[in-house]
C-alpha cells in the first residue's frame, strides 16, 4: 500500500469517491463473518475490468469495474468476491502451502500480484523473478479458493441486503467477453479464473434463494458519471453525455446530467455547468457529491470564497462527511485563513489520528505561517501513516533544527523518535 499511494501514478487520491468505495464495502464487511480487522477500499485509474485484495484487508478496484458494473450490486459482488479472499485467509494458506518460501520471495509475490492488476505480461515476469510461481501458475487463486469465495461472497451479498443475481450476471458477461475477445480477456479473469462450473455453482445457488430487488444508490450513478466525464478530452466527454440526454440513453438522468456538468467545469465552460448544477441541488436536496462539484466550479471560476461559503454550510449539514470537511479546509488555506484551519485540526488529528490527509493539511498551514518544527513535526506523522518510517524520523530530525521550538516540544520530538526507531530496530528482527 505504501508503494501505491506515494509512488503509483493511477492511484486515484479522490475523497468523494473513496468515501463511497468504503461506505460501500463496509456495508459489505458488516455481513462477512470473520471480518475482524480494518478494511480499506481503493480505487484504481485503470480500464481494464479487475479488483484484487491483499493481506491486511486492502481491496483494490479499478475504474474500469466500476464503468462496466451495469447495477450496484454487480459491483458489490466483486467486492464480495474479495473480501471472502481475505476473511478465509487465502494468500496466508497459500504462503502456508509453500514453506520454502522466504520473506524476499513473498514480497515478491505481492509486487508481481499488483503489477499483474492489468493482467500484463510484466506482471507474469515479476512473479517469476519473485521465484513464486509454484504459488499459483498465473498469480490466480485455486479453483478450490475461488470457489469457496464465491460461495462466501455469495453470502455476503444476501445478507448485505443485494441482489443475488448481480453475482451472475457480471460473471456470465465476463464469460461472453473472453468468447469475443479469446486472446484479450477481461483483466478479471487472469487473476481470477472464471470456469463453467463456478458459474453453474452461483446460478444455482440463486435459483434456491428468494429474489430481492435492489435499487441502485445515486451515489453509486453519481460515482460513475464523475468518473466517465473524467475519460477522455473534455469535449469527447461532452459529446458522450449530451448524446445520452438527446437519446434518453441513461439509467439515471440525474448522473447523466452531473457528468454534463462535470465535464463542463473541465471544459471551463462555468456559466452552463453552474446552471445545471443549480438545477441539480433542486432535483438531488443538495446531495453531497453534487455540491463538492458546485464548489469545484465556483473554485475553478475565481469564486474562491463562494466556495468556501458552501462547503461551510455544507460541514454543518452533514458534519461527519469527511470530503465536506477536506474541502473546506483547503478553501480555507487558499483564502489564507492558516490559524483557523489550525485550530479546527488541532480536534480532527485528536478524534481521528488515522487521517494523514488532516496531518498533511497541518504541515502547509504551518509552514505558510512559517512554524519548521511543527510543520515537520505534522509531516512525519503523514509518512508514518503511510508506512514510511525512515522518512518520518528525517522530518523529526529536521524539526529539531528547526531552531523554532520550545523545551516541552523538543521533548515530545525526542519521545517521538525513539518510539519510531524502536519500531525499525523491531522490524530488522524480524
Amino acid at each position: 500500500m505504501r508503494e501505491i499511494r506515494a509512488k503509483d501514478p493511477s492511484y486515484v487520491d479522490d475523497p468523494e469517491v473513496a468515501e463511497y468505495l468504503n461506505s460501500l464495502g463496509r456495508k459489505l464487511v458488516a455481513s462477512s463473518s470473520g471480518a475482524s480487522q480494518r478494511y480499506e477500499f481503493f480505487l484504481i485509474k485503470d480500464d481494464t475490468i479487475n479488483a484484487f485484495a491483499m493481506p491486511g484487508g486492502f481491496v483494490g478496484a479499478h475504474t474500469g469495474l466500476l464503468l462496466a458494473a451495469q447495477t450496484e450490486s454487480e459491483l458489490a459482488s466483486v467486492l464480495a468476491h474479495e473480501i471472502s479472499h481475505v476473511t478465509q485467509h487465502h494468500i496466508a494458506r497459500l504462503f502456508g502451502k509453500q514453506s520454502q518460501l522466504s520473506a524476499v520471495s513473498i514480497a515478491g509475490l505481492l509486487l508481481a500480484i499488483l503489477a499483474a492488476r492489468s493482467g500484463s505480461a510484466a506482471g507474469q515476469a515479476a512473479m517469476v523473478a519473485s521465484q513464486a510461481g509454484a504459488v499459483q501458475a498465473q498469480l490466480g487463486y485455486s479453483r478450490d479458493f475461488e470457489r469457496e469465495a464465491d460461495r462466501v461472497g455469495f453470502q455476503v451479498l444476501q445478507q448485505a441486503g443485494f441482489d443475488v443475481n448481480g453475482m451472475v450476471s457480471f460473471f456470465e458477461r465476463l464469460q461472453r467477453a473472453t468468447r469475443i475477445h479469446e486472446n484479450n480477456a477481461p483483466a478479471y479473469l487472469l487473476s481470477h479464473p472464471l470456469t463453467g462450473e463456478r458459474i453453474a455453482d452461483i446460478q444455482n445457488r440463486v435459483q434456491g434463494t428468494p429474489y430481492k430487488q435492489h435499487a441502485d444508490s445515486i451515489e453509486f450513478q453519481l460515482v460513475r458519471a464523475k468518473l466517465r466525464s473524467q475519460q477522455g478530452t473534455p469535449r469527447e466527454a461532452l459529446a458522450f453525455f449530451e448524446e445520452q440526454l438527446r437519446e434518453k440513453r441513461y439509467s439515471s438522468e440525474v448522473a447523466a446530467r452531473y457528468g454534463l456538468a462535470s465535464s463542463l467545469e473541465r471544459l471551463k465552460d462555468y456559466k452552463r455547468a453552474s446552471a445545471e448544477v443549480e438545477h441539480l441541488r433542486t432535483v438531488t436536496g443538495q446531495h453531497p457529491v453534487v455540491e463538492l462539484l458546485y464548489m469545484r466550479i465556483k473554485e475553478s471560476s475565481g469564486d474562491v470564497k463562494g466556495a468556501r461559503d458552501l462547503a461551510s454550510g455544507a460541514v454543518k449539514r452533514q458534519p461527519s462527511y469527511r470530503p465536506f470537511r477536506y474541502a473546506y479546509l483547503q478553501f480555507q488555506q487558499a483564502l489564507g485563513q492558516h490559524q483557523d484551519v489550525l485550530s479546527q485540526l488541532e480536534e480532527l488529528v485528536r478524534t481521528d489520528p488515522r487521517d494523514s490527509r488532516f496531518y498533511s493539511m497541518q504541515a502547509q498551514s504551518y509552514a505558510a505561517i512559517g512554524r519548521g518544527l511543527s510543520r515537520h513535526r505534522a509531516q512525519a506523522e503523514v509518512y508514518f501513516l503511510q508506512g514510511a518510517i525512515p522518512a518520518a524520523i528525517e522530518q523529526l530530525q529536521l524539526a529539531q533544527r528547526a531552531g523554532d521550538g520550545d523545551f516541552y516540544q523538543l521533548a515530545s520530538i525526542d519521545a517521538r523518535l525513539k518510539e519510531l526507531r524502536a519500531l525499525v530496530e523491531e522490524e530488522k528482527r524480524r
